[in-house]
C-alpha cells in the first residue's frame, strides 16, 4: 500500500471519526424525542410517536413558545446592533492611524475573554438597581457588550482589505464619512456584515448563564434556561419533552448554519474589492 493511499484511509478515517462524534449526541436526542419513553434500550421496546412535539408546542403550562419567541427577539437585536456598532469601530480602526492602535485592540479582546462567571454577580446587582431584572433588556444590553469585541474584529479584518483609495475618492466627490461608510464600503463589504450578523445570532440564541442569571420566567426567560428547568408534576425530569424541545430549538441554528453557510465562509475569508 503505497503513502497516497495510506493518507487518503487516514483522512477518510478522521472524517467518520468526528462525523459520529458529533452527530452521535443529536441523534440520540432525535430518538428519544420521537419514543415514549427514554429507557427503551432497556425493555427493547421502541414506540415512535409525536407525542413529546404535540405536546411541547401546544401545553400553555411549559411556555416553550413564549421561550422561543424571546430567544429570537434578544438574539436578532443583539446580533444587528452588535454587528453595527462593531461596522463603525471597524472602519475607524482600519482607517484612523494612532499610536497605540494594536494596544487598543488587544485590550479589547482581552476584556471579552474573562469568563461570565466573573461578572454576572455584579450584573445581577446593577440590573436589580435599575430594575431590568426579567426583561430582555437585562440580556440584550450584557449580550452586545460581550458581542462587540467579536464584531470588531471579524469587520476590521475584513475593512482592513478595502483599499482607502476608495475613501478618499468618495470624500473627493462631497461625501461624508458617514456616507462613505454606509454607501460605498458597507455595500461591499455586506458579506462580512452578514456573517457577522449571523455568527452572533447563533452566539446569542444559544447563551445560557446571563439568561439563567437575570431571568426569572417565561416574561423573558430564553430556550437555553427554559428547558434546562422542565420538570414534571412530581419533579421528574420529562426526557422526551426535554428531546422534543432541544430538537425544535436546534432546528433554526442548523437552518441558518446550512442555508448560510457559504455566506459566511466568503464573509470570513474573502474581501471584496471592487
Amino acid at each position: 500500500m503505497n503513502e497516497k493511499k495510506i493518507k487518503k484511509m487516514l483522512l477518510l478515517s478522521g472524517i467518520i471519526f468526528v462525523s459520529v462524534f458529533c452527530l452521535a449526541p443529536f441523534c440520540w436526542m432525535l430518538v428519544i424525542s420521537f419514543s415514549t419513553r427514554p429507557d427503551f434500550l432497556l425493555h427493547q421496546n421502541l414506540h415512535i410517536t409525536m407525542t413529546n412535539f404535540l405536546d411541547v408546542l401546544s401545553t400553555k403550562s411549559l411556555h416553550f413558545l413564549d421561550y422561543l419567541k424571546n430567544s429570537f427577539v434578544v438574539a436578532s437585536i443583539t446580533a444587528f446592533f452588535s454587528t453595527l456598532i462593531g461596522a463603525l469601530a471597524a472602519y475607524a480602526v482600519s482607517r484612523i492611524s494612532f499610536s497605540g492602535k494594536t494596544t487598543l485592540i488587544l485590550t479589547v479582546l482581552a476584556l471579552s475573554m474573562f469568563p461570565q462567571i466573573c461578572i454576572v454577580g455584579y450584573l445581577f446587582k446593577i440590573m436589580s438597581t435599575v430594575g431590568l431584572i426579567n426583561t430582555h433588556s437585562a440580556l440584550i444590553l450584557p449580550y452586545i457588550s460581550w458581542s462587540v469585541p467579536l464584531a470588531l474584529w471579524l469587520q476590521m479584518s475584513y475593512f482592513s482589505q478595502l483599499p482607502s483609495e476608495i475613501d478618499k475618492a468618495a470624500q473627493v466627490d462631497g461625501a461624508s464619512r458617514m456616507q462613505v461608510l454606509t454607501k460605498i464600503v458597507l455595500p461591499i463589504a455586506l458579506p462580512g456584515f452578514m456573517s457577522t450578523v449571523l455568527l452572533l445570532f447563533m452566539f446569542s440564541f444559544n447563551e445560557f448563564l446571563f439568561a439563567l442569571m437575570l431571568t426569572t420566567d417565561h416574561t423573558a426567560r430564553t430556550v437555553p434556561v427554559g428547558i434546562a428547568l422542565f420538570q414534571g408534576l412530581h419533579g421528574e425530569l420529562p426526557w422526551g419533552y426535554i428531546m422534543a424541545a432541544s430538537v425544535v430549538s436546534c432546528v433554526p441554528v442548523i437552518l441558518i448554519a446550512t442555508i448560510f453557510q457559504r455566506r459566511i465562509i466568503q464573509g470570513l475569508t474573502q474581501g471584496a474589492v471592487k
